[in-house]
Formats: structure tokens, C-alpha cells, sequence
């Protein structure tokens, strides 16, 4: 087969990263299409994976803007689709539904939020989709009918035993791990979805920082740009090695969504503080079902002293490494490899959507 992927963020890379390399063992081509943003770019050629960036610009931050370099994308695609006999499209983007669509190929969109929280998705891309995978709490709404559901997240795409062991050695090249320490992270929160979405401000980043001092070291990783008086504590790491800090981290308080559940993943305690608490299915089953971490809406009365009170909490655990290693043998003993599932469902594509539907046990073969 010849298989396009298409990143548009660095979680993408994480997420297709295992993907693309089992599909190349297996002796598919994958062709690799990106727009610039964040560290995407960095990430790919530090793995050394293939690709072809064709949005270079800058990305416009209105919805206009958003929807000019949509138009943009898709028409560079189509004549790549045809040119490179794509038989099969597969990404987390509105325009892998649309150009397919419009191609008439094979497509395969993925995403693990609720479509209430990416409206404009839901609308630009709901009426192109083939298939939507998504895990099993996710609630799709108007695509259920295009939706297969599975028992995994993707951050176990690249964060399960199977893919990622952490390695100390890694962390050992920054600092010394024998003092505890914990990262904060602050999101830029300026994505369509975040709008009057609230999140760590300078205020609350500071208490935190006074909370957390007299047990450990402080790590910062931003994606806005920092108040001087918090400069002293950013991390600057080789992006590939950030998980490995995580791994090893004593707890982990951010406005993000992807690193609050990659913490979880990975069995380290995580306190999430915006606004999407309460409306992301899978990050409320990290919370509430295996309680993995905390999650902490941000513009309710009172929010800021409840993280505190949190975090205070979780700080005077006894042996909570060990309770959270266990809380995480439990996640991964009920979910699969998404990885590798991602991989069968690919190559069999469209027979490995109606043998899902026809017996969705079928999934617990990759564990």
C-alpha cells in the first residue's frame, strides 16, 4: 500500500511515529505530510523519518485565517494524492477527511477528544469522514455511525511498555534524579478550541512554585513565552528525551492536555488546570476511574485554592510512587497497544473495520 499520513502537531509525530515504522517493516510506503508548528519539524528530523512540509507559512491565528490555510492545505494535497497513487489517508486532521473525500481514497481519521470540544472540526470534517477511531469514552455525537471505538488512548501509541521504556541515563545527561523534582506546564492555550478556555496565570504559576520549593527541584517546559522571574526554572531538553523526564518526575501540574495524560500513562500523578476539566472522555477516565491524576476546572469559585489543597495532598503521600505504579499496572492491564492496533487496521483497511464491528474482542490481541 502506499499510505499518507498527515501531521499537523507535535502529538501527531508521538502518535504515527510507531505506526509509520511497522508499516515500513512490513513493506508499505508512507509518505509523511506536515505543517509547520511548534516542534513537529524538529521532531521528524531528529527521528529521521521522511517527510514533506507543505504549509511553511506562518499559522494566522483567526478563524478565517484557519480556514484560508485549510483551503491551502487540501489543494496541495490532491495532486500529491494522485501523483504518489495514495491508496489510504490516515491523520488527526479535517484534511485527510476532506481530500480523500475528494480523491475518492480509503480514509482513516483519529482523534481522541470529544467532538463538543472541537466544534469546528466536527463541522469542517464530520461530513467527509469514512472512519473515525476514537477510545471507547470518547462521546462522538453526530459521527457514532462512522466512529469504531477501542479500549486504548494514544498515548499508548508511543508511551506503552511495549514501545517506551524509561531510561535514566537519558534524564542523567540534564541532572542528577536522586532529588525529587516536578515540571510545571504552561500551554499557550491559543488554539480555536481554546477560546475562553482559562489556565495557569502568573499568579497561580508562583504559588505553585512557593508550594513545591522546600520538597524538590522545579522544571518549566512553556509553550508562552515566560515571566522573567520564572525563567530560572525552564527545562531546556532535546525534545525525543521528554518523556523520559517525565517518567521520573514526581508529579506533574499543567494546563496542557496531552501531557497531563502522558503522565498518566506513564504512572507519574498529574494535576490538570483549565477549563476542558470535565468535558475530554478520556483524560475524565484517567482521573475518575483509575485515578491517575486530578483534574481541576480553572474558572470555577474557588479553583485555585482546590489545586493547592491538591497538590499539598499529593505531596504528603506516603509511598505514592508505588500506589501510582500500581493504579497504572491496572490502566494498562484494561487497555491494548494502540500502536500495534493502529497498524492491523491500517493494513486491512476496510475489512478491519467491519471485522471490529462484527467482534470488537478482536482489539484484545494487541496487547
Amino acid at each position: 500500500m502506499n499510505v499518507l499520513i498527515q501531521m499537523c502537531h507535535p502529538a501527531h509525530f508521538h502518535l504515527y511515529k510507531n505506526v509509520v515504522k511497522n508499516l515500513m517493516a512490513d513493506g508499505h510506503k508512507v509518505f509523511i505530510l506536515i505543517k509547520t508548528k511548534d516542534i513537529l519539524e524538529d521532531l521528524l528530523q531528529q527521528s529521521g523519518l521522511p517527510y514533506h512540509n507543505i504549509l511553511k507559512e506562518s499559522h494566522r491565528k483567526s478563524k478565517i485565517g484557519i480556514l484560508y490555510d485549510l483551503i491551502v492545505r487540501v489543494r496541495r494535497m490532491i495532486p500529491f494524492v494522485r501523483t504518489n497513487h495514495i491508496d489510504l489517508l490516515t491523520g488527526s486532521t479535517v484534511e485527510v477527511a476532506q481530500t480523500g473525500w475528494l480523491t475518492r481514497k480509503y480514509r482513516v481519521n483519529t482523534g481522541e477528544d470529544d467532538m463538543d470540544v472541537v466544534p469546528l472540526f466536527a463541522k469542517t470534517a464530520g461530513p467527509f469522514i469514512e472512519t473515525l477511531l476514537s477510545p471507547r469514552v470518547c462521546n462522538n455525537f453526530g459521527l457514532e455511525s462512522k466512529s469504531v471505538k477501542y479500549e486504548s488512548y494514544h498515548e499508548l501509541a508511543y508511551l506503552h511498555p511495549n514501545h517506551f521504556q524509561a531510561d535514566k541515563k537519558i534524564v542523567e545527561k540534564y541532572f542528577k534524579i536522586e532529588t525529587p523534582y516536578y515540571i510545571l506546564r504552561f500551554s499557550s492555550l491559543n488554539a480555536y478550541h481554546d477560546d475562553g478556555i482559562k489556565g495557569i496565570n502568573t499568579e497561580i504559576a508562583q504559588k505553585l512554585i512557593d508550594i513545591l520549593k522546600p520538597y524538590g527541584r522545579i522544571f518549566i517546559t512553556s509553550e508562552r513565552e515566560l515571566e522573567p522571574q520564572f525563567e530560572p526554572y525552564r527545562i531546556k531538553i532535546n525534545t525525543l528525551d521528554m518523556h523520559h523526564v517525565m517518567a521520573f518526575a514526581d508529579l506533574y501540574i499543567g494546563d496542557s492536555q496531552t501531557m497531563a495524560a502522558e503522565a498518566g500513562v506513564l504512572g507519574v500523578p498529574f494535576v490538570r488546570f483549565n477549563d476542558f476539566v470535565g468535558r475530554i472522555g478520556y483524560l475524565n477516565e484517567l482521573e475518575n476511574v483509575y485515578h491517575l491524576g486530578y483534574g481541576i476546572k480553572a474558572s470555577e469559585s474557588g479553583s485555585a485554592k482546590k489545586m493547592y489543597g491538591v497538590v499539598k495532598e499529593i505531596l504528603s503521600m506516603p509511598n505514592r510512587k508505588e500506589e501510582w505504579q500500581i493504579r497504572r499496572q491496572k490502566m494498562l492491564s484494561e487497555k491494548i497497544d494502540y500502536a500495534k492496533f493502529l497498524t492491523w487496521f491500517i493494513e486491512n483497511y476496510p475489512e478491519s473495520k467491519k471485522a471490529i464491528h462484527g467482534n470488537p474482542n478482536i482489539q484484545w490481541q494487541f496487547k
